[in-house]
């Protein structure tokens, strides 16, 4: 298990020192990353907060937080939700407020663990739907919100993607794929992700409110092939004031699709907003 506080130390120029986290929380512990990069004196630029999406956790961004850590300058900050990766395990299925939850009680916290004041927010699928909800809650912290391929309603295109990977999950081999970064932790988090978004219950969530709430910069990525959304999330969550790029050919995770591509829209937007 990862110490509370570990960095990488005489880091070459295009190294990202990486420092780990346990953060506690009441339902229990959460493993964080942070990607340091170097700043000028005085520099106190927010760190960018990823939130993954419904199967991932911090292995699954790749080599994305690092790149992005140097292609904006910020220090970026990552962690697995609980049920998930490295954090502790979660019993029982996902409350159907799961994502206003995510952003009310957990983002404080992590934001807490780490000294952050202000932050930007950066949710991958429904991950940006909790990036759209901590930036909501969070007004006065919260300078810019990015999302890709994030959904604001249960489309009927998700439900069938959902439908698809909730069958393919049912063949042992295709789960055995996902124990290398969840371990025993991987039927639980097909089925959180599955039932959930498949429980009729579910069928009247969505952003709105959220959305409404929203005060800072927004920008929402999306590709024009995603199978869990159709391009139609980008222009919700965009509204009149934001911007909504949509990615020719690339479907739900953009940063890996193309990474540097959705780096360079990621680094403009920031840029623009100094």
């Amino acid at each position: 298990m990862p110490s509370a506080n570990t960095v990488a130390e005489s880091a070459p120029i295009e190294t990202v020192p990486e420092e780990t986290r346990d953060i506690q929380t009441p339902e229990g512990r959460l493993f964080a990353k942070r990607w340091h990069v170097p700043k000028a004196t005085g520099s106190v630029a927010a760190p960018i907060v990823l939130m993954h999406d419904s199967l991932g956790c911090i292995p699954l961004w790749r080599t994305f937080p690092r790149q992005l850590a140097l292609a904006t300058g910020r220090d970026v900050i990552a962690y697995d939700r609980l049920g998930f990766g490295e954090s502790d395990p979660q019993s029982g299925p996902l409350a159907l407020d799961f994502v206003a939850r995510e952003a009310e009680h957990v983002i404080p916290l992590v934001l807490a663990a780490f000294g952050i004041s202000r932050f930007i927010a950066c949710g991958h699928s429904v991950g940006g739907a909790m990036a759209v909800e901590s930036a909501s809650l969070l007004p006065e912290r919260c300078e810019a919100l990015i999302t890709m391929g994030a959904q604001t309603f249960p489309e009927d295109l998700t439900l069938a993607g959902i439908r698809l990977a909730k069958a393919d999950f049912a063949e042992a081999e295709n789960l055995a794929r996902l124990r290398k970064y969840h371990g025993e932790k991987s039927r639980w988090v097909v089925d959180a992700w599955t039932d959930t978004w498949l429980d009729p219950a579910f069928a009247n969530w969505n952003l709105d409110s959220a959305l409404a709430r929203l005060s800072c910069p927004r920008l929402a990525i999306h590709g024009s092939q995603d199978p869990y959304g159709s391009v139609v999330h980008a222009g919700i969550i965009a509204g009149e004031h934001g911007v909504a790029r949509i990615l020719e050919g690339i479907g739900h995770v953009p940063y890996r699709e193309n990474e540097a591509l959705t780096l360079s829209i990621i680094k403009d937007f920031i840029a623009d907003r100094r």
